[in-house]
């Protein structure tokens, strides 16, 4: 299984940069993320339409098609528990100050620590740069 954050997850609706390669990655396992995702892939798909670069038919289209891929399976929404909370905490607070990390990221790091992920893909190079401190290998598919 593989543990793909919400920014990957988007390139395989959307065809920004790289979704080639995360689409062939995503075809060679199943797909886990944190639930918190969820929210990030719809508030993506939201503001390309709210930029402009998506219509209105192309917004219902990516979301639709992202609920429909949801409610048959295709991702494994992993929950933001206690534990996952717990570890944000712990890792922040012998985090150097040197290292970048937004919550939403320490949500997707923790939440792949805590289910037994050993690496992650995304292409945010603050979540790769803090990966280690979960114990993680951040891996970039679009720039590999």
């Amino acid at each position: 299984m593989l543990y793909l954050d919400a920014s990957s997850i988007v390139r395989l609706y959307v065809n920004d940069p790289g979704w080639e390669r995360v689409k062939a990655l995503a075809e060679t396992d199943s797909v886990a993320c944190s639930v918190h995702g969820q929210a990030e892939t719809v508030a993506a798909f939201h503001r390309k339409f709210r930029e402009g670069i998506f219509s209105t038919k192309d917004f219902a289209s990516a979301l639709g098609q992202f609920r429909e891929d949801c409610r048959y399976g295709a991702y494994e929404w992993l929950p933001v528990s206690l534990d996952v909370a717990a570890r944000i905490s712990a890792v922040y607070e012998t985090l150097p100050a040197s290292i970048a990390l937004r919550a939403s990221d320490a949500v997707h790091l923790s939440a792949a620590a805590e289910n037994g992920f050993k690496q992650i893909y995304s292409n945010d190079v603050r979540l790769i740069g803090a990966s280690s401190a979960f114990g993680l290998k951040g891996l970039n598919v679009i720039s590999a």
